[in-house]
């Protein structure tokens, strides 16, 4: 890949409702990954590069770090099923959800500062774990 001037890495967007980001390389260079619907882990695709960045067809928007963290989060507890710490806290940020949906009422302002800060913490902590594996598009940093 080439420098782009004017391009600041990193920088994060969501693709056809898909979380990509795009992360500089030691080398001045960039890496494109996407989220796996499958995983939750990120998937190394580099040929979306100038599609992303030039906004080359349609669903492409760009998201600053914390929408980013939430869209992630969102994503993988909307595909991901499991156990464990993040998958109940996927859990009490669906029954926060679904009290406000059976009420028919809009979330508070505390119910979504408290989405917000669960999110974060999972993001932190699914990375985290897709870190300790190996994973090289893993970077809890974001969310923290």
């Amino acid at each position: 890949m080439t420098r782009m001037p004017g391009l600041v890495l990193p920088s994060y967007y969501l693709y056809y409702n898909s979380p990509v980001k795009i992360l500089p390389t030691p080398a001045g260079g960039a890496r494109v990954w996407r989220i796996s619907i499958d995983t939750g882990g990120w998937v190394e695709e580099n040929q979306l590069f100038s599609e992303i960045v030039f906004a080359i067809g349609g669903e492409i928007f760009t998201r600053n770090a914390e929408d980013f963290v939430q869209e992630v989060e969102a994503f993988r507890a909307h595909y991901l099923t499991g156990e464990g710490a993040v998958f109940a806290l996927y859990e009490t940020v669906d029954a926060i959800i679904a009290a406000a949906d059976k009420e028919e009422r809009r979330l508070t302002v505390e119910e979504l500062a408290l989405i917000r800060g669960i999110r974060r913490k999972t993001f932190v902590m699914f990375e985290e774990e897709l870190q300790r594996a190996g994973q090289p598009g893993a970077d809890p940093g974001i969310g923290a």
